[in-house]
């Protein structure tokens, strides 16, 4: 039965790139596959696991399905009411000159995208990088390479930060690892960004025209927007003070949201903003996670700690950082630091750049990748492999630069 269950998960991923070919939507073939393979986990369960053990396996696995769900939810809520009211566009008016190259832009997206990142998490980061970018109306070609460095640079900025990525904050509570060697990833993972801004420029030479538009928002439309951003640094503030979990400080600011529109204009119907969200992507996220959570089941991720047995610490972390875009990264991460294996310092840091930005190489490979893929039509499996060769290429700087900070210790 594990055999059939792995060549179903492995049809589960290979439904989300022939997504193109078979025409049907990845929500679907995801939540079926990854639905299907639990119920025959029920059916026939392992040798010697019983009832009890299957609940608390899917229980664990739900529990980690509801938390980032919730967090989606509330993260587009925010999102869709701020689009709405113009804010976006206001934002786009306020930071982008009228005239620019699209070089320029190209830079400008990969810093904002690295620098909001550090602050928010990575899915709302996301949210509002692809927003501003839908919003300048830009070339289906040329639109995907601007998201592709956002996917990079949203899962880059928060390498350096235990609040920024949850890999990174394991390493540190393992004791690996301590925050003022962490904030030296911050310099190889923006030397990462900007080489693969540089060649995802080649061949942009056009100018950008913006036109500007008078935006009107209101008082009320202010506060709103200035809650999500208190939301955002209350999230990380309430979990590095009192660990509070980030999805329920984002519920806690919905809440507040909703209140305050009430408040301020009743008449408004906030709830329909929860009804403006794209499901897809909750079904999309909820599918490739019971995938996911089966893999772990099965054991598949405990194999990966022997690769430090045949190969050299510095390089089977830059292997593990490739494989972080086929399985999550963080019962990856746990499977490396619940085996026991030893490093140094400069090669536990060289593995928590790894596993953070790996994860970018493709596009199922991190939930900024998920989330882009969802909210961009044109993004697909297929279309963000071919930019594989230019991330991998910026990885791999990245990592050399690790390595470079790493000999200043």
């Amino acid at each position: 039965m594990s055999a059939v269950l792995l060549c179903l998960v492995a049809l589960g991923f290979v439904s989300i790139v022939v997504e193109d070919v078979v025409h049907i939507d990845k929500a679907k073939t995801t939540l079926f596959f990854g639905s299907l393979v639990w119920v025959l986990y029920f059916i026939s369960p392992p040798a010697g696991e019983t009832s009890e053990a299957l609940m608390l396996a899917l229980d664990d696995n739900l529990l980690d399905i509801a938390s980032l769900w919730l967090f989606l939810m509330a993260a587009m809520t925010f999102v869709a009411y701020l689009s709405s009211k113009g804010i976006i566009d206001g934002i786009v008016n306020r930071l982008i000159p009228e005239r620019m190259s699209e070089r320029q832009l190209m830079l400008l997206t990969g810093l904002f995208a690295f620098c909001f990142s550090s602050m928010a998490d990575n899915i709302t980061a996301t949210l509002v990088c692809i927003a501003i970018l839908l919003n300048l109306n830009l070339p289906t070609d040329k639109l995907l390479r601007y998201v592709v460095l956002v996917v990079f640079s949203v899962n880059a900025g928060g390498t350096a930060l235990i609040t920024g990525d949850v890999t990174t904050l394991m390493i540190f509570l393992a004791d690996k690892v301590e925050i003022p060697h962490l904030l030296l990833l911050s310099l190889p993972a923006f030397l990462a960004v900007a080489s693969l801004s540089l060649m995802l420029s080649r061949g942009l030479n056009g100018q950008l025209v913006l036109e500007k538009k008078e935006v009107h928002i209101n008082g009320g439309d202010k506060v709103v927007a200035g809650l999500f951003f208190a939301t955002i640094l209350s999230t990380i503030g309430g979990n590095i003070l009192f660990g509070i979990p980030p999805v329920l400080m984002f519920l806690f600011g919905l809440s507040l949201m909703f209140m305050v529109v009430q408040f301020l204009n009743r008449d408004e119907p906030t709830l329909e903003y929860i009804r403006k969200i794209e499901f897809d992507t909750l079904l999309f996220f909820l599918g490739v996670l019971l995938l996911v959570g089966m893999l772990k089941e099965l054991g598949v991720l405990a194999y990966f700690p022997h690769l430090y047995d045949v190969m050299p610490p510095l390089a089977a972390n830059y292997v593990m950082g490739l494989v972080s875009s086929l399985f999550d990264n963080v019962p990856l991460t746990a499977a490396l630091l619940n085996s026991g294996i030893e490093m140094t310092l400069p090669q536990w840091l060289t593995l928590t750049y790894a596993v953070g930005v790996g994860g970018s190489l493709l596009v199922i490979g991190s939930a900024a990748g998920v989330v882009a893929m969802s909210k961009v039509e044109s993004l697909t499996f297929g279309s963000y492999l071919k930019y594989s060769g230019y991330l991998l290429v910026a990885y791999s700087v990245g990592f050399a630069g690790v390595l470079g900070v790493s000999a200043l210790l």
